[in-house]
């Protein structure tokens, strides 16, 4: 079995684990195929964790008191050899859905069904069988959204539940050729080096060829709630990208954490991604002093162009930094008790 198989093997042993997970055995899962110096990076306002106790206190016990029977429902599933570090990671994304019937983070619960969006990556050490490190990000402002909680000014985006790959190809349980990973790979990095030259430029209305030399016309763009989703490159651009690059400023590109590729999907998250300074008009708020972004994108190729993005940006942590915590203004006006 390659490095790859049996990383999958070792992560899907462990979601199969927590499909039966309570508030009170996760600890003990944790303990059985986390590390025990696991570093566990979060999306705000979980942020970082260590060791497996940590990590069920700090994240997995709530969850499961709020969410009756959660189940995690996978869009895509993937393995590669990060090439940051060289090290072996897979990622997951999806939702997780349950029934949201006890309070979380101080949302009220609705006695519904509720899906939280998530994205996560885990390596896992060949030597031990272990995942010692993760990056797990949620998107909670949509989660508030489900509930009726509408925390942020209008998107500019769409707003629907994200759906996965349109060719329904996503879980890549097995190996996939080699050289196909290796031309996603080839081309997320060309858009990433155009993207940074934009940044260097300080260009913000690049017109839509620019953007061709990567992304199909037809390219999906699923934003994080607060942003909302896009469809083809003149739509993307005029309710994402223009709104992006016109109010945030002086953008530095930090790198990634992680980032890999396998058959015809990709991905990375950083840890921050980017740097800049908020010069009014972006998803609706003024500007404010210079802040760190936390991103997950993940991708679908289609032939030489890439088709399909999924993106989460760690919102509540990036308005954090500017002063204003999302999560205790929700508790202070909707539950104050």
């Amino acid at each position: 079995m390659t490095q790859l198989q049996q990383a999958k093997s070792t992560v899907l042993a462990y979601f199969s684990a927590m499909e039966s997970a309570t508030s009170q055995s996760v600890a003990g899962i944790l303990q059985r195929h986390l590390s025990a110096d696991i570093d566990w990076y979060g999306s705000y306002p979980f942020n970082q964790l260590k060791g497996p106790g940590a990590v069920a206190t700090g994240f997995w016990e709530p969850l499961l008191r709020a969410f009756s029977s959660l189940q995690r429902r996978q869009d895509i599933f993937m393995a590669g050899v990060n090439e940051v570090s060289g090290d072996v990671w897979t990622m997951s994304m999806g939702h997780f859905m349950g029934l949201f019937d006890s309070e979380w983070l101080g949302i009220r619960p609705h006695g519904k069904t509720a899906m939280l969006r998530y994205a996560e990556f885990n390596c896992v050490d060949p030597a031990s069988g272990k995942i010692v490190k993760t990056g797990m990000f949620c998107d909670i402002i949509a989660l508030m959204q489900q509930v009726g909680l509408n925390p942020l000014p209008a998107q500019t985006g769409a707003s629907f539940l994200c759906p996965g790959p349109r060719t329904h190809d996503g879980i890549l349980l097995q190996p996939q050729a080699e050289e196909e990973g290796t031309k996603t790979l080839e081309l997320l990095n060309r858009m990433i080096d155009d993207l940074n030259q934009l940044n260097l430029s300080g260009e913000n209305n690049c017109p839509p060829d620019y953007l061709e030399r990567t992304w199909s016309r037809d390219m999906v763009w699923y934003g994080p709630a607060g942003i909302g989703a896009a469809y083809t490159i003149p739509r993307y651009q005029q309710q994402h990208q223009y709104p992006f690059r016109e109010g945030l400023g002086d953008k530095v590109y930090n790198g990634h954490v992680c980032r890999f590729a396998e058959g015809n999907y990709a991905c990375f998250f950083g840890w921050p991604n980017l740097s800049h300074t908020p010069t009014g008009g972006f998803m609706g708020l003024p500007g404010g002093q210079r802040t760190d972004m936390r991103v997950v994108d993940v991708y679908r190729r289609d032939g030489d162009k890439l088709l399909e993005n999924w993106v989460l940006i760690d919102i509540l942590y990036w308005l954090k930094l500017q002063g204003l915590d999302v999560l205790e203004r929700m508790r202070s006006i909707e539950n104050p008790s």
